[in-house]
C-alpha cells in the first residue's frame, strides 16, 4: 500500500517504466495515462476517505486466430491490447465490497451472502459475487474493499470488456488479500466461472486468458480445467504493420439474435454428438465428411459447415503460431485472410439472418479487402453478428484505411493499438 500523494509523484506524468510497458512509449498518451490514474485516485479518496490504496490494470484482448473454437476445445491464438481497465483499491476491514465503476452508481457486495442470485444475472454485483465465491472454494482469502474503476476497454467493441473487468476483480483480491499468490491462469478460470453460473452468460475461456496472462499466446483447450498457455515470442511492433480493430457496430439483443449466436457452438457440438463425442476437437475433418451423407438430416447443412470450420481454424491457429516463431509475417497474414473467409463462408458469423438488411460486418470487411487486398489482413474479430472487425494495416495504408472506414461507421471508430506484455495486474511503479 501506498499514500496516494506518493504515488501521483512517482508515476511523474507517466515516464516510468511501468507505464511504458502498458502504454508504449507515445510522450503524449503516457502523460494522458498519468492524469487518468491521477484523477482516480483523487475521486478514491473523495468518496471512501481511505488515503492508503494499490493500483491495478487489466487489458482488453484482441483474438487473432481461432474464430469460434475455444467452446469445442480448440485451440486460438490471442492477444491483451493496451485498452485497460483500470482500479484504485484498497482494504476496508468490513465484510462489504463496495465498487464505484465511471459512469455508473456506486454498488455493494456483502460477503457474508456469496450464493448465486437470479435477480442479479447480467449484472456487475453478479460477477463480483461469484468471483469472490469462487475464490473463496478454491481455498483463497477474501475480505471487504473499496474500489474506484475507469475503463477504456469499449463495451461490444469485442475486446471482451466484461472478461477484463472479470480478472481486474480477480486481480484486486488476489493481492489485498493473498499476497499475489494465485496465478493468471487460475484467475481466468475463476472469471470464466462466475460468468456461467452467476452472471448467467456461456462462454469459453479464451478472453479471460488472454485478458489475465498478456502478452501473445496460444492457449489450447482440449482440457479445459487445464488448458495449455504457450507466450508466443513475436514483437508486433517491428512487422511494420498495424493493428487496427474497427467498431461497426450492429448485434441485437432481441431472443431471434441471441438464438443466433447461441446456435454456433450448439450445431458445433450437435455433429460431434453424431460422430459419438462431446466437442468437435474430440473428431476429425476427415470422420466429418464421411458421415456427411448419414447425419446431414439430423444436424442440417449448416451444422456441417461450422464443423468444418471449426476444424480447419483449429488447425489454422497451430500453423500461425509456427509462422510467427518463424518470423514468416506475410504467411500469418494469409492465414488471416483465410480464417475470415471461413468464418463468412463456413461458420457463418458475419451477419444475422433475422436482420440480414444489416450487415455491418459484412460491408466493413469489403471495405477493408478494397484497401489492403495484397497489402494487409483482415478480417471478422471475436462473436460476429455485428461488434468488430480486425486488421493487421501496413503503416503506408493505415491513413487510408482508417478514413475509409471511419467514413462509413464514424470518427473514432477505428482503434490502432499495440500488444502489450502484461496481463492483469498490480500496477508497481
Amino acid at each position: 500500500m501506498a499514500k496516494i500523494e506518493s504515488l501521483i509523484q512517482q508515476i511523474n506524468n507517466g515516464n516510468n517504466e511501468a507505464f511504458k510497458r502498458l502504454y508504449g512509449t507515445d510522450a503524449g498518451e503516457l502523460k494522458s495515462q498519468a492524469e487518468r490514474y491521477a484523477e482516480l485516485m483523487e475521486e478514491f479518496k473523495s468518496i471512501f476517505d481511505q488515503d492508503d490504496v494499490e493500483l491495478f490494470s487489466s487489458p482488453g484482448r484482441t483474438e487473432i486466430g481461432g474464430n469460434h473454437t475455444d467452446h469445442n476445445h480448440g485451440r486460438v491464438l490471442a492477444g491483451a491490447v493496451n485498452l485497460d481497465n483500470i482500479a484504485v483499491a484498497a482494504a476496508n476491514g468490513t465484510d462489504i465490497i463496495r465498487i464505484k465503476s465511471a459512469g455508473y452508481p456506486e454498488f455493494q457486495v456483502d460477503l457474508s451472502n456469496l450464493g448465486p442470485n437470479e435477480q442479479e444475472h447480467y449484472t456487475s454485483t453478479a460477477l463480483v459475487r461469484g468471483i469472490v465465491a469462487k475464490m473463496k472454494a478454491n481455498g483463497y482469502n477474501a475480505g471487504g474493499f473499496d474500489a474506484c474503476i475507469e475503463g477504456r476497454v469499449p463495451k461490444g467493441s469485442g475486446l471482451s470488456s466484461s472478461a477484463s473487468f472479470e480478472v481486474l476483480i480477480g486481480a484486486i483480491v488476489n493481492h489485498l488479500f493473498n499476497d499475489g499468490k494465485m496465478d493468471a491462469v487460475e484467475n481466468a478460470i475463476i472469471g470464466q466461472w462466475a460468468e456461467n453460473n452467476f452472471f448467467g452468460k456461456p462462454c469459453g475461456l479464451m478472453d479471460q486468458t488472454a485478458c489475465s496472462v498478456g502478452g501473445l499466446i496460444t492457449i489450447d483447450f482440449k482440457d479445459p480445467s487445464d488448458p495449455v498457455v504457450k507466450p508466443i515470442g513475436f514483437d508486433f511492433v517491428s512487422s511494420g504493420y498495424s493493428l487496427v480493430i474497427t467498431d461497426v457496430g450492429g448485434g441485437h439483443d432481441d431472443p431471434a439474435s441471441q438464438q443466433e449466436y447461441a446456435s454456433l457452438p450448439t450445431e458445433m457440438k450437435s455433429v460431434a454428438r453424431e460422430l459419438g463425442a462431446e466437442v468437435l476437437r474430440e473428431v476429425t475433418l476427415e470422420q466429418i465428411v464421411d458421415k456427411i451423407p448419414e447425419i446431414r438430416e439430423k444436424t442440417g447443412d449448416r451444422a456441417i459447415l461450422r464443423a468444418i470450420h471449426f476444424q480447419g481454424d483449429n488447425k489454422r491457429v497451430a500453423d500461425q503460431v509456427k509462422a510467427l516463431e518463424e518470423n514468416d509475417f506475410q504467411s500469418f497474414l494469409k492465414m488471416v485472410v483465410e480464417s475470415g473467409q471461413s468464418s463468412y463462408m463456413y461458420n457463418q458469423n458475419i451477419y444475422d439472418i433475422t436482420h440480414k438488411e444489416e450487415q455491418v460486418v459484412s460491408l466493413g470487411l469489403a471495405l477493408s479487402e478494397m484497401v489492403l487486398k495484397g497489402k494487409g489482413a483482415w478480417r471478422v474479430h471475436g462473436g460476429g453478428f455485428g461488434g468488430t472487425i480486425q486488421a493487421f494495416v501496413p503503416q503506408e495504408k493505415l491513413q487510408e484505411y482508417v478514413k475509409t472506414l471511419e467514413h462509413v461507421y464514424g470518427k473514432g471508430k477505428c482503434h490502432t493499438m499495440f500488444i502489450r506484455p502484461e496481463g492483469s495486474i498490480k500496477v508497481v511503479l
